[in-house]
């Protein structure tokens, strides 16, 4: 894979995010507030940890019939998104805590998850947050099995009906985590060496890492239920798919409701990989927010439907963002700047699927 330069240009155009941070930071010095969490967030990740762990113990040493064990997996996948969203996320974005250590003991929760933090933070907060919706640097819209996010994949017959099968195959997206940090070694450094200044090798102290953290998931999620429980495994990988498939669908949802719907735009760097706009004018054309009038919804899902304020301002909690979104839509109003909202949570979904429709129907999209 050829992986080139790219660089965001249009300079008239950067006044916008100097005006925006400026009434931003504005915000937080008249209020007197931090821009990071609260106690209020302390509390609600000890709640999404418990949401996953407490039924975890429940299952492995509790006396529980199949069906209720069950129950108490798919209460798994709740937490396993909750933390995921509500935790884990902002804590590697560094918007947890203003203290260091406190981001790096909640951003661990990935470790729980299957996950790895290095891989996250490149391929989350380093490719997906700059480069949202190119082709090939954006992973989360680039290569995915049997789907096509993004018109510069190749169309395939299979793809005519994507928008039926897709939403099966986001719901296996976290059992991915059992593989896919393993893939991202050799991609970043055959991105490393491309000279594209996109990424470093993969350093060799996170190979210990990737094998500890993998380890102790394993031993966390199979083994000791396994030993614990006295059960086949198949009986395990049916407790194991609930959880998974849940939280999977969860976190895919939340996602394709954010970049891959209608007015969400899909840049294409030109032949020297130079992008039309300045970075924040790209995150506004690539970026959707939704349903921000469902506070029980935005609570779980840790403020991603603001998923416009959280990409041009990831380094504030999400705790912040039902303020400064009239400050953002004013801004962006004023520099004539589009500021793409989908309203409900159901108008998202409907939105995604109109896309999915047009990815796998035609090459190019069909300008209105």
């Amino acid at each position: 894979m050829a992986h080139q330069k790219v660089k965001f240009l249009n300079k008239d155009k950067s006044a916008f995010f100097a005006v925006l941070r400026e009434n931003i930071d504005n915000y937080f010095e008249t209020n007197n507030l931090s821009k990071t969490g609260n106690n209020g967030l302390i509390l609600k990740a000890f709640f999404m940890l418990s949401l996953y762990i407490v039924p975890y113990f429940f299952v492995v040493f509790g006396d529980f019939l199949p069906w209720q064990q069950l129950l108490l997996t798919f209460i798994m996948g709740l937490g396993v998104a909750g933390v995921g969203m509500s935790v884990m996320h902002d804590a590697v974005h560094g918007s947890f805590s203003s203290n260091k250590t406190i981001n790096e003991i909640f951003g661990g929760s990935l470790y729980l998850l299957g996950g790895n933090v290095y891989n996250w933070d490149m391929q989350h907060n380093k490719l997906h947050h700059t480069y949202t919706n190119v082709h090939e640097i954006d992973e989360d819209v680039t290569g995915k099995f049997l789907l096509r996010l993004h018109f510069e994949d190749k169309l395939k017959l299979a793809h005519r009906f994507q928008h039926i099968y897709a939403f099966f195959l986001y719901s296996l997206m976290t059992l991915s985590f059992l593989w896919k940090d393993f893939k991202e070694i050799k991609l970043y450094n055959e991105m490393a060496k491309s000279g594209s200044g996109l990424m470093k090798p993969f350093p060799k102290e996170e190979y210990i890492r990737l094998f500890f953290g993998k380890t102790f998931y394993l031993l966390f999620i199979c083994l000791i239920p396994i030993w614990m429980l006295d059960i086949t495994i198949g009986q395990w990988l049916v407790g194991f798919l609930v959880m998974n498939c849940t939280a999977g669908l969860i976190l895919s949802t939340v996602f394709q409701a954010a970049h891959i719907v209608e007015g969400a735009t899909q840049p294409v760097p030109d032949e020297k990989g130079n992008l039309e706009n300045s970075w924040a004018v790209h995150q506004m054309l690539t970026t959707a927010n939704f349903a921000n009038g469902n506070r029980l919804l935005s609570w779980y899902i840790g403020g991603l439907d603001y998923q416009v304020e959280h990409h041009l301002f990831p380094n504030i909690s999400h705790i912040h963002y039902p303020k400064i979104a009239k400050i953002v839509e004013e801004t962006a109003v004023q520099f004539g700047v589009p500021y793409n909202n989908k309203g409900t949570f159901l108008g998202a979904m409907k939105s995604h699927v109109k896309m999915l429709k047009e990815l796998g129907q035609n090459q190019q999209p069909v300008m209105a």
